[in-house]
């Protein structure tokens, strides 16, 4: 138990949301998070330009119409999500906890989650970044600004970062109860795990080989040195737990990437592509999960449930279902709880 006088302060950190569906919360947004270095891995002056001249000056509009299209009367649903699952979150790890969530963009920022833990002279902060599995553009840019926000903190207490929990029973657990009823009641003839997307660049980084990373056919296929920070190889192995969980055939499954983001070669295959494919295929009731998020936002709900719905409609196929993520589910809550009582062990 907790000293509830100094507890042990906990930051659940997700990607972020604008304010407002309005095109100028959208385009503030974009700027701040596709001007992170991280996210658009390119010399400074290039993206500068992308950014300014392309970007900016026409997807705030389109995207402000996405957004609109998913927006609740308690605003997006990363931000509901998300905020009740760090109530249910403290209300489960009890007195001796304080719990804050944070965007790392957009708000609530992570200078204000890391201000309110402090203003409770916690012992310690776990950060949870709140991505499955690891890549630099989401859970190394979080983690860095909660240090940048910590570094102008005179005497700063313990802080300890919780891994990526890919593979991990809880959440695996919590994703496989979600998913169970929802299967059985829509009765898919296919399962599709979608995945945002990564650039092939980012993701050959993290090899430290430098010449297996996308150029063996196996090489996602078995954890091994080379791949044990690879967003890729843990998407691989999320599905091989998954497809446990639920008892999935192989062959009735499939490992997609989505949100495509311009012209340099992303991860394939890609969810679009994959469609016309399934439905040649004869396939006519696919579901789709989506465990790269554990909240539902613009990717699941917009990009899933709304664009490749109607893709799928146009094909010609019956139907597609869209899985909700774990949100703030019982089970993922639990989960939660699981992750920051090992930490703390």
């Amino acid at each position: 138990m907790a000293d509830p006088d100094q507890p042990i302060g906990v930051l659940l950190l997700n990607l972020g949301t604008p304010d407002s569906p309005e095109v100028s919360d959208v385009r503030r947004y974009l700027r701040q998070f596709l001007g992170d270095p991280r996210v658009l891995s390119m010399p400074a002056p290039l993206r500068w330009l992308l950014l300014n001249l392309v970007i900016l000056p026409f997807r705030p509009r389109r995207s402000a119409a996405a957004y609109r299209s998913i927006w609740t009367e308690n605003g997006s649903p990363l931000l509901c999500n998300s905020q009740t699952l760090a109530e249910a979150s403290a209300n489960k790890l009890g007195e001796g906890f304080r719990v804050e969530f944070a965007m790392r963009y957009g708000a609530p920022s992570v200078q204000r989650g890391i201000d309110a833990l402090l203003a409770s002279n916690p012992r310690r902060i776990l950060v949870l970044p709140l991505f499955p599995q690891y890549a630099s553009a989401s859970t190394a840019s979080a983690v860095a600004e909660v240090g940048r926000v910590l570094s102008s903190v005179e005497r700063p207490p313990p802080v300890q970062v919780i891994g990526p929990f890919f593979d991990h029973p809880a959440f695996c657990h919590a994703v496989a109860s979600v998913a169970r009823p929802v299967l059985a009641d829509f009765e898919p003839d296919h399962v599709i795990m979608s995945f945002h997307g990564l650039p092939e660049q980012q993701v050959r980084a993290l090899d430290p080989t430098g010449a297996r990373c996308l150029v063996e056919p196996d090489c996602c296929d078995a954890p091994h040195a080379a791949n044990r920070s690879c967003y890729r190889a843990q998407c691989f192995a999320t599905v091989r737990a998954l497809r446990n969980a639920l008892e999935l055939d192989e062959a009735n499954t499939s490992l997609v990437f989505q949100s495509r983001l311009g012209r340099t070669p992303w991860l394939e295959p890609d969810l679009v592509n994959v469609l016309p494919e399934l439905f040649a295929r004869g396939i006519k009731r696919p579901a789709v999960i989506c465990p790269a998020f554990v909240a539902d936002n613009l990717e699941t709900v917009e990009e899933v449930g709304i664009r490749a719905r109607t893709q799928w409609s146009e094909l010609g196929g019956d139907a597609l279902c869209l899985v909700p993520s774990v949100n703030a589910d019982p089970t993922w809550v639990a989960g939660v709880t699981q992750l920051v009582e090992e930490a703390l062990a």
